[in-house]
């Protein structure tokens, strides 16, 4: 079997990291070289997947990204596949040093910062899209919201009012027998916060009438009735106080049908990007992961903030293991110690329902090469660049601090970007590995393949390729540079294949966490 350059076919991403990632799949038995020596794989190991580059003994940390990803179980050889049969998780102390990596933010001077086209909102906001929304407290009023929102499709719709993104229902999986503290706070705050989203230029707000979290509670928490100027009346009715499920559709469409010729006035003006908020999020992840698309979008990131932008990461979760490369670039101690209050209180919730944080990554993760939930959130963060951590929220909190902030959600898509949406992010891009079909209406979302194969494949689903990276005709920089712009023109209007499918809209799930009854 001819020799082949191990630097051509195996990607390290530190120097001493003990692991490497395979750009392509190499065969048992083959001999990789370079200058400083060869090694020869063990077994066929697959695309993404980790070879050792070095011996670990057993039970010794294994690196990656230059940070430990797990530990040695029995002893590693260089060519061994390195997965779930030799590489385990077991906790370890992280070093935390708050605030000693933080640099503060070196801004472009205002005369050259980039602008984007979007729809002025009330209260200095701009939108992105142009949206009205038909939305439900309860699961209870979900088949009403969705069949006065069905009103208003196709087309005669689209030809009438232009100017307008769609009208759609934002359905909530709950909202009946809520915990009345921290559930019903989240649930409310949610809601709250999306009925004045910036891509949401109105709404009709619908409830069935008898359950625990009441229209008036969200009113009263987020001062609802309180327009601010420019801002269009909404609309509150609940079916039992309607008559019934008939008359509360048509009252609705009703409702419905005087907010849209005010919300079709709306225009795209010029907006700075300090007006552009970025939800950050990543789905049906790989072993390209960390290497391709995340760490572009870091780069991307990174941009935005220097022009006065917002980008805001999530998933607490899955940054686990990794927390400590963010508390220590905090602006502030409380800034790191809110972080570590979520990550505290994620490690209490999993001892309480018997399950291990560790138990992520999930099936697909791992057949795409991930092991352990360290290496997935090391890969994860890298979704976050270089910039300082301004600010920590928690779960669907109003997000109001320019640069890079901290979202605590669950690792579970829908509902982690619906609390970044309800935060204010007017704009996402998701990264995925496998191959994640992801919508999330009022927000456009832009989709990141890390590798080329999979870009191919789904390339109806796919916004932009990641994996040119990898291929080797584009760096890191260069393929952030172009997600940078592709963020631009979408916040401009530019539709993303999600919204080209119709999908998005039933992707909408507020957290429910704690009991419900």
């Amino acid at each position: 079997m001819a020799l082949i350059d191990l630097d051509s076919v195996v990607l390290r991403l530190r120097e001493g990291d003990h692991v490497g990632v395979l750009k392509k799949t190499v065969k048992g038995g083959t001999e990789l070289a370079n200058g400083s020596g060869s090694i020869t794989t063990a077994i066929t190991i697959p695309a993404g997947h980790k070879i050792a580059l070095q011996s670990v003994a057993d039970g010794g940390a294994v690196l990656k990204y230059g940070q430990i990803i797990g530990f040695a179980e029995g002893n590693i050889t260089p060519g061994e596949h390195v997965h779930s049969q030799n590489l385990v998780c077991r906790d370890y102390e992280r070093e935390h040093h708050f605030c000693s990596d933080y640099r503060p933010t070196e801004f472009y001077p205002e005369a050259e910062r980039r602008t984007f086209q979007g729809f002025a909102r009330p209260g200095g906001r701009a939108g992105t899209r142009n949206y009205v929304a038909v939305i439900s407290n309860v699961n209870c009023s979900n088949s009403v919201s969705r069949y006065v929102a069905e009103r208003f499709r196709g087309a005669d719709f689209q030809k009438q009012f232009p100017a307008i993104d769609g009208v759609i229902a934002l359905k909530t999986q709950g909202g009946c027998g809520v915990d009345p503290g921290g559930p019903m706070q989240i649930i409310r705050r949610t809601l709250g916060n999306m009925a004045r989203h910036s891509n949401i230029a109105g709404y009709v707000m619908i409830g069935l009438g008898c359950e625990d979290n009441q229209i008036s509670g969200i009113r009263e928490d987020y001062d609802l009735d309180n327009l601010r100027e420019g801002e269009i009346a909404p609309v509150f009715m609940t079916i039992q106080g309607t008559g019934g499920s008939l008359k509360t559709i048509e009252a609705a469409a009703k409702a419905v049908e005087a907010i849209l010729p005010k919300v079709a006035e709306g225009r795209r003006t010029e907006q700075p990007l300090s007006k552009l908020l970025l939800a950050e999020n990543c789905g049906g992840s790989d072993g390209n992961s960390g290497c391709t698309a995340n760490p572009a979008l870091g780069i991307a990131s990174d941009e935005l903030v220097r022009h006065g932008g917002t980008s805001v990461l999530a998933e607490t979760t899955e940054i686990y293991g990794a927390e400590h490369l963010l508390t220590n670039r905090a602006a502030t101690p409380e800034i790191a110690e809110k972080l570590m209050r979520q990550i505290h209180w994620w490690e209490d919730y999993a001892k309480r329902h018997d399950e291990k944080i560790d138990n992520n990554p999930s099936v697909g993760n791992k057949a795409g090469g991930l092991t352990t939930i360290y290496e997935k959130s090391l890969g994860a963060l890298a979704k976050g660049g270089q910039s300082p951590l301004m600010a920590v929220y928690d779960y669907a909190e109003r997000i109001d601090t320019a640069g890079f902030g901290f979202m605590d959600t669950p690792g579970y898509d829908p509902v982690s970007m619906t609390g970044l949406v309800a935060g204010g992010c007017n704009v996402g891009v998701f990264t995925t590995g496998r191959g994640s079909v992801y919508g999330c209406k009022p927000a456009p979302c832009i989709k990141v393949a890390t590798n080329t194969a999979l870009f191919n494949w789904m390339e109806e689903d796919m916004d932009l390729n990641a994996g040119t990276i990898i291929d080797g005709t584009e760096t890191v920089a260069e393929v952030g540079a172009r997600l940078f712009e592709k963020i631009i023109t979408v916040a401009n209007g530019e539709k993303t294949k999600s919204e080209l499918n119709g999908i998005g809209d039933d992707e909408f799930q507020p957290w429910f966490p704690g009991a419900q009854f």
